[in-house]
């Protein structure tokens, strides 16, 4: 199932990483820049959605599907977050502990899979707010401007980035409360 329409959605998210990236490039105004990429990542962070809604739909649900599914999304966060640090939009601390929590969760899980006790690390309410804030705060801070004429997208995008930090350490100490029983029942 390599090339199911849901499928097909996740890959174009990592495809999408060098286009949301290539936006700041291009020889155009600056705001265009900024609407460009936030538009890109709005449209490929909602093909999130779609794949899951689709696959479900369609019963085109795969093994494949569901490890490439969270990789893509922490591909595009991650550069995403990258851009943005380069951009001095986002503070390097707050990107460093996002990816550095969703590098060694992902290692958990797969950790955990391996030792059959993947459900102690299967995804939580703080980790669903967690991305919710990232979703919201990234192109909040791509596009670095009034929206509306009314809303500071870098104010509001920076709070929503430590409000996101901060569910990310809170929701990784979760996990490994929940896994380190797991680990020494294993272990021993």
């Amino acid at each position: 199932m390599f090339f199911t329409v849901p499928t097909l959605l996740t890959w174009a998210r990592i495809v999408a990483i060098p286009l949301i990236i290539g936006a700041y490039f291009l020889p155009i105004e600056p705001d265009s820049r900024n609407l460009l990429a936030t538009v890109l990542f709005v449209f490929f962070a909602f093909t999130d959605w779609l794949d899951g809604y689709l696959a479900r739909r369609l019963n085109q649900a795969s093994a494949f599907g569901a490890f490439l599914d969270p990789v893509a999304d922490k591909l595009m966060v991650c550069a995403s977050l990258l851009v943005l640090v380069h951009l001095q939009r986002a503070d390097v601390f707050v990107a460093l502990v996002i990816i550095g929590r969703e590098i060694a969760i992902s290692a958990l899980r797969e950790w955990m899979a391996q030792i059959g006790a993947s459900r102690s690390v299967a995804v939580h309410m703080l980790g669903k707010l967690k991305t919710t804030a990232q979703m919201v705060a990234i192109p909040f801070l791509l596009f670095d401007g009034r929206l509306f004429g009314l809303i500071d997208t870098r104010l509001w995008g920076k709070w929503l980035l430590l409000v996101a930090a901060v569910l990310t350490v809170w929701s990784m100490a979760y996990y490994l409360r929940k896994a380190i029983p797991e680990i020494r029942a294993k272990v021993r």
